[in-house]
């Protein structure tokens, strides 16, 4: 399986310091006094009696979200590491401790001792992850998972799921909006959420990519992950207008083979720069090496023509830096004369 969460980036855009910097940094306001906040989260309700102090995130994506937020001050561990830090949150990151890069053991959460905990995926926080969310809850610790891995999706298979509709980025918005809730800080929520919206607009703004198809290619060189239809690579596309080559798929990450990858034959190349060690030609420098040289990909058109855009997993993921993915292909549409 690809799983997007253990995938590391190339450098962001500089307009996502612009825009989330004045979201995230300085201190957080002290929380103030108010009515507990109620949410139904993932077939959970989760109550949480007032404003976290002491916050775990325990994936990147609900972590950038809470940086984002101006809440350092009010977490106590992050983990599951994948990508550098958005750009701009680098001094409000440094000043929360890391207890692990990777997936922590339910012992060491607990020894950073939490009054709130989150995660971008329903796998972090169940069977075979950090811990159930009834572990944590039956502490008296209430929990949260992106609700962008559960809405509308089936996680019960053992790939990546897959998706019965497609994923909108006002589940992403969401998301944000939720955490704010939690924190008690909604004003920085709304503003957040306008500063992503206003980028979606500047990022789609004239672009007509109808004619133009795309992939999407995670990882793995024997047995390829292509998105399917209706996971954030979906958003991405539907943001500019185009066609996933794989938009018949409702898996989220399938594997396909190189033969049926030629001859779906995609105008536009979109791939995963990672940096794990996991799998099979990981960086986009070994991935571009292989396209060029097997013999089944290398008369497809965007390899001839060398059209490839590159993109952190965090923007393969459905998190606040998907948007960071429209502006990416966006402007490797223009820049290759395909955004109409």
């Amino acid at each position: 399986m690809p799983f997007a969460r253990f995938a590391r980036p190339t450098v962001p855009l500089a307009v996502a310091a612009l825009t989330l910097t004045g979201c995230g940094s300085g201190p957080s306001a002290a929380p103030a006094a108010r009515a507990a906040v109620t949410l139904t989260n993932c077939g959970h309700t989760v109550r949480v009696e007032s404003p976290p102090k002491r916050a775990v995130s325990l994936n990147q994506g609900t972590t950038e979200i809470m940086l984002s937020l101006g809440l350092a001050d009010r977490m106590a561990g992050t983990a599951t590491w994948t990508d550098p830090v958005m750009k701009g949150l680098e001094k409000a990151n440094r000043g929360v401790e890391r207890i692990a890069d990777n997936a922590p053991s339910f012992e060491r959460v607990l020894d950073a001792d939490p009054d709130f905990v989150a995660a971008s995926f329903v796998s972090t926080l169940g069977q075979g992850g950090v811990a159930t969310r009834d572990q944590f809850e039956r502490l008296g610790v209430p929990t949260y998972v992106s609700p962008s891995d559960c809405a509308g999706k089936d996680n019960s298979g053992d790939g990546d799921g897959s998706r019965a509709k497609p994923l909108t980025i006002d589940t992403v918005y969401g998301e944000v909006r939720d955490l704010a809730k939690v924190f008690g800080v909604e004003r920085r929520g709304e503003k957040l959420i306008a500063s992503l919206k206003k980028r979606m607009t500047t990022a789609t703004s004239g672009i007509d990519a109808s004619d133009v198809t795309l992939l999407y290619w995670f990882a793995n060189s024997e047995s390829p992950y292509m998105a399917g239809c209706c996971g954030a690579p979906g958003i991405i596309t539907r943001a500019l207008g185009a066609r996933n080559v794989f938009d018949d798929t409702h898996e989220e990450w399938p594997q396909i083979n190189w033969e049926t990858v030629a001859d779906r034959d995609p105008d536009l190349l979109v791939i995963g720069d990672l940096t794990r060690e996991s799998q099979t030609a990981e960086s986009a420098e070994q991935k571009i090496a292989f396209l060029e040289s097997h013999p089944v990909t290398r008369n497809m058109t965007a390899v001839r023509n060398k059209r490839y855009v590159l993109l952190s997993g965090q923007a393969m993921n459905p998190t606040v830096r998907t948007v960071e993915g429209v502006e990416q292909v966006a402007a490797g549409l223009r820049e290759f004369g395909l955004a109409g």
